[in-house]
């Protein structure tokens, strides 16, 4: 029996991305960013050259996401992919 409710009766495609989401993954990336500083921070021996390299990664993030609110469809999608991938490699690293 086919049931409404699921996810895959939608009538949006299962790729679809909604209006939120590019945000969404800008902001996991600055999230990632911000949880590694804290931690570099809190190491008894920070790496001040890794402190400087992780500011600015997650004021790039930052940029981004305030670019999000003026860029056309192909530049949000060129953004949400770039921030996807780089959360991939991210989480795949560790913190």
């Amino acid at each position: 029996m086919h049931d409404p409710a699921s996810p895959s009766s939608s009538s949006e495609p299962a790729d679809a991305v909604s209006p939120q989401a590019p945000a969404d993954v800008v902001e996991e990336v600055m999230a990632w960013y911000s949880r590694a500083l804290l931690a570099e921070r809190r190491a008894s021996h920070s790496d001040p050259e890794r402190l400087e390299h992780l500011l600015a990664r997650r004021q790039e993030c930052v940029r981004d996401r305030a670019r999000l609110e003026e860029a056309d469809a192909e530049e949000i999608a060129r953004i949400t992919a770039s921030y996807a991938a780089r959360l991939k490699e991210l989480e795949a690293t560790g913190p």
